[in-house]
């Protein structure tokens, strides 16, 4: 296992009516802007739950924030914050909110350029507003990381930063929230997370036995609950297990002493930048493609995976990486998630698109940074 440093400062209140707790973990006096998404927090009641824990705070509204943050949108959001001098950010929904909450807290306060260097160049987080989260979609674990996803919609580019500046303080977690969700976003969501756990787990071997067990419990428990949430829309105990599986998939406790892949993730934002595909639904596509292009290099893990989440024993190796990933794109289908690009209408120039744009970069991805575009082609054509 490798050298590792780890710290998480996010505070979690879990559970049912941990909306009403909120008013204990903002400032007294601190001036709030509330960011959400299309007003689906209006229809659940959500808002007004928030509106009641926080009566009597000087509370701004910025709303829709779309399903995939645009840095156009962000960036109102980062004038009104100059405007009403809010000092504190509350981001009231799911990943999608969050992550551009994240980047609004960090744009406000960046001094050295134009904010998009922060996405674009890596340009350094040296400061950026509190926040705090009441997450409403369990996918993306954005509530108790630093990281974010914006998309700058005009050049059909997606782009990440993380910093520790803009962890939440806080994050409230309340399982009855995914109650009203739609049955796309609860399959999206759990997609999302075993994809996040995938990306820190199948790698390659490096001696961390009890970093794998993790990993495969949150595989394991989502593979239990996943369709159970589907099924029983108001099962408040599959929901739970269901919400605190998307958090720990990715608050960086997995991730500790192994190596990471991110490559399924770098390559779905390009889907979702092109087509406006679901980030869920991209993983759905592009992981079975880097399990069957990377399948030399990933083998130890692989046929592990496949026998300690599938029970998949019989045969030779390449049988078994077949029935392996033949046996995940199943439980994506289950869940209502297609796997292949032409079921979402993306044509083959996309894929020329795609891979010309990481030529360009010459960038290589990947847990040994041996992935060029020449594999991304292959795996992207291997999902036709």
């Amino acid at each position: 296992m490798y050298n590792f440093e780890y710290k998480n400062p996010v505070k979690i209140l879990f559970g049912k009516e941990s909306i009403s707790k909120l008013a204990g973990e903002i400032p007294q006096n601190a001036t709030i802007l509330m960011t959400y998404g299309g007003g689906s927090i209006k229809r659940t009641g959500v808002y007004d739950q928030v509106m009641a824990a926080l009566k009597g705070c000087n509370i701004t509204e910025f709303g829709g924030i779309e399903a995939n943050p645009h840095y156009e949108t962000c960036m109102k959001a980062v004038q009104v914050v100059k405007e009403k001098k809010a000092d504190f950010l509350l981001a009231v929904g799911g990943g999608s909110v969050l992550d551009a909450t994240k980047f609004i807290a960090a744009a406000a306060l960046f001094e050295n350029g134009d904010p998009w260097d922060i996405l674009a160049a890596g340009a350094q987080v040296e400061q950026a507003l509190p926040l705090g989260a009441v997450l409403t979609l369990p996918a993306t674990g954005s509530e108790m990381n630093g990281n974010s996803v914006i998309t700058r919609a005009e050049r059909q580019e997606k782009k990440a930063f993380g910093s520790p500046l803009v962890m939440p303080q806080f994050s409230v977690l309340d399982p009855e929230c995914v109650f009203t969700l739609p049955d796309r976003q609860v399959a999206n969501g759990v997609v999302d997370a075993f994809v996040h756990v995938m990306e820190q787990y199948l790698t390659y071997n490096v001696n961390s036995p009890l970093q794998d067990r993790l990993a495969e419990s949150i595989l394991t428990t989502l593979v239990e609950e996943g369709p159970k949430v589907l099924a029983e829309r108001k099962n408040y105990d599959a929901a739970a297990n269901f919400m605190w599986c998307a958090t720990m998939a990715l608050n960086g406790m997995i991730a500790v002493g192994v190596p990471q892949d991110w490559s399924t993730h770098i390559i779905g934002h390009e889907l979702t930048a092109f087509h406006g595909i679901d980030h869920g639904r991209t993983l759905a596509i592009v992981l079975p493609g880097v399990m069957h292009i990377k399948r030399e290099n990933k083998k130890d893990k692989i046929l592990q995976y496949g026998e300690r989440i599938w029970d998949i024993k019989d045969g030779d190796a390449d049988e078994r990486v077949d029935a392996i990933i033949a046996r995940t794109v199943e439980f994506f289908e289950s869940l209502g998630v297609p796997c292949t690009l032409p079921e979402y209408d993306v044509p083959e120039t996309t894929i020329d698109k795609i891979v010309e744009r990481f030529k360009q970069s010459e960038a290589k991805f990947g847990e040994k940074q041996d992935m060029d575009y020449l594999e991304i082609e292959q795996i992207l054509r291997n999902r036709l």
